[in-house]
């Protein structure tokens, strides 16, 4: 098996820039309004990666443009026609609820989609051990004809469905860790039984009303957890201990996918969780060992939410490093946010219910 872990960025991604504020409500000059989903979430990140020296021990490839045929994999051709319409306009264009295309836009989001794609294949032609996409727009709400919560393409759904045209794999499970629900990758694999889905999120965050726990999807193969807000690291691994790795296992996939969204992190000003940069390279050492232990160490990362311009950076490299299997820079987190520690009884209960509602005691 191939050693090195594979890191896959663009510059190009950089280009897609939403405008800021609420659409509707004009901005003064002395405003100090930005957008949330902003080109600095990847150039402070690229600059931290850079300036730790964790990219003498990663392979740096290009992203590719994904096709409208690729596209299709998890998109109505309407909504694929639509998206790359709007796209094509030098204006803004707002396609969905916190959903907009701009210069650039065209691009940033298929690099996105096609440097996953790119990702997925270096892994599962045992190029690389394992590969991270550092890349934008995310895509976990984009549902199979509407854009929303900045995610125009699924990304991480066209990546499970082109692994398994274009490599012939029979099972494929998507781990979510963003503070999010993955509404929209529920969505689309909802009555699809070879794709096993996994949410982790803030309860009732965005989207209001998705997420429970009883939405199992064709033959359980949906698996949400909400989780309750301000849990923190331990929180969060007593979740993926009792319920992710359990549900992987049961479903045995022939290829690991994470959306990973780093707005869980404590500073993050869209989610109102705790985990800091040592709770994401814990999830990233379990993540890898899981895949290890299920498919083969065949395991792809995908950026997608992740906020704070002081955390999400850090998040990122403490990924990398778990990914490629290095001793982290920090082995504290140093932002040094006021959290609450230890594991709570209102998480415990959450784990707790998640284990009944999904069946998972004992597997």
């Amino acid at each position: 098996m191939a050693e090195r872990t594979a890191l896959v960025f663009d510059e190009r991604c950089v280009l897609h820039s939403p405008p800021p504020g609420v659409p509707g409500i004009p901005l003064p000059d002395w405003a100090t309004v930005e957008t949330f989903e902003r080109p600095e979430r990847l150039t402070l990140s690229r600059r931290v990666l850079e300036g730790s020296g964790v990219l003498g021990h990663v392979d740096e490839l290009p992203a590719r443009f994904a096709t409208e045929d690729e596209l299709r994999l998890a998109h109505t051709p309407e909504h694929v026609a639509r998206v790359l319409e709007a796209a094509r306009s030098e204006d803004g264009v707002q396609l969905g609820h916190e959903a907009w295309t701009g210069p650039g836009t065209h691009d940033a989001m298929l690099l996105a989609s096609g440097g996953l794609l790119e990702a997925t294949a270096v892994v599962l032609d045992g190029r690389n051990r394992n590969a991270f996409g550092l890349l934008r727009p995310p895509g976990h709400h984009a549902e199979r004809s509407e854009a929303m919560g900045f995610c125009l393409f699924n990304n991480t759904a066209i990546a499970a469905r082109w692994a398994r045209r274009e490599r012939g794999l029979a099972r494929v499970a998507i781990v979510d860790w963003d503070v999010h629900h993955g509404n929209g990758t529920e969505e689309i694999f909802f009555d699809d039984p070879s794709v096993l889905t996994i949410s982790l999120h803030q309860d009732g965050l965005y989207p209001a009303h998705t997420g429970q726990l009883e939405v199992r999807g064709a033959e359980g193969a949906n698996v949400n957890v909400p989780l309750p807000p301000s849990t923190g690291d331990e929180g969060y691994l007593h979740a993926f201990d009792e319920v992710v790795a359990p549900a992987v296992r049961r479903f045995a996939p022939d290829l690991l996918l994470v959306g990973a969204g780093q707005d869980a992190s404590a500073t993050d000003p869209l989610g109102r969780m705790s985990v800091n940069t040592t709770g994401y390279r814990a999830l990233t050492d379990r993540v890898v060992a899981l895949a290890d232990e299920v498919c083969g160490g065949r395991l792809v990362v995908m950026l997608e939410g992740g906020y704070s311009l002081m955390h999400l950076p850090l998040c990122n490299l403490a990924i990398l490093e778990g990914l490629a299997g290095l001793d982290p820079i920090f082995p504290a987190d140093p932002i040094g946010a006021d959290v609450p520690g230890g594991l709570r009884d209102v998480e415990r209960e959450a784990v707790a219910a998640a284990v009944a509602a999904h069946d998972l005691k004992g597997v």
